[in-house]
């Protein structure tokens, strides 16, 4: 399928998702993440906030759990850049403040700069992936352009409420894939 197809579908079967149904999925998101992957191993975590007008998984249970239950992993968030091209990336703390840019994502203020080098892993948002681990973002090129900054051994696992497609058809060479990608049933491994 194209990635524009699997986009407006993959918005489509959100929008229809009740509270509860997004709470039920997301809690299993985060349940598989724990089982397959040694996070309290890992010294940094790059983690998502979540967009509630667009349905994404509900980062914050993770978020909350981790500060609970790991308290020496740290957690950095992005935040778009003025120029609409590029992440920066912030410690956020249960002290940090955050605030709603212009697209409803919360950002944090005055926080320390995380740099890409710095992170073991990263939680990427997507809309769909296909079992050679392809995705589908927003179609911004953020998380393509921020993976190739990060050291070769980052683990980049996608975040996904849904199965995966076969096969995405029109890929690039500049589509950065997946190591994992996380849904609530299970968690699909390419690399």
């Amino acid at each position: 399928m194209l990635k524009a197809d699997l986009r407006r579908e993959a918005l489509a079967r959100r929008r229809e998702l009740t509270k509860e149904e997004l709470a039920r999925r997301s809690a299993g998101l985060w349940q598989q993440l724990q089982q397959a992957f040694p996070v309290a191993a890992w010294q940094w975590l790059h983690v998502f906030l979540p967009i509630p007008r667009q349905q994404e998984p509900d980062t914050w249970l993770l978020i909350r759990q981790l500060w609970a239950e790991l308290p020496g992993l740290q957690l950095a968030v992005p935040v778009v850049q003025p120029n609409g091209q590029t992440l920066r990336h912030f410690h956020l703390t249960p002290e940090t403040q955050l605030i709603d840019n212009r697209w409803a994502i919360p950002e944090p203020v005055g926080a320390e700069e995380v740099l890409p080098f710095q992170l073991d892993a990263v939680l990427i948002p997507l809309l769909a992936f296909d079992e050679t681990g392809h995705r589908v973002g927003y179609g911004k090129g953020f998380y393509d352009r921020f993976l190739r900054e990060c050291r070769p051994d980052v683990v980049r696992i996608g975040v996904s409420l849904e199965p995966p497609v076969p096969r995405i058809t029109d890929v690039w060479e500049g589509d950065t894939r997946l190591h994992a990608c996380l849904t609530p049933a299970r968690v699909w491994r390419f690399m």
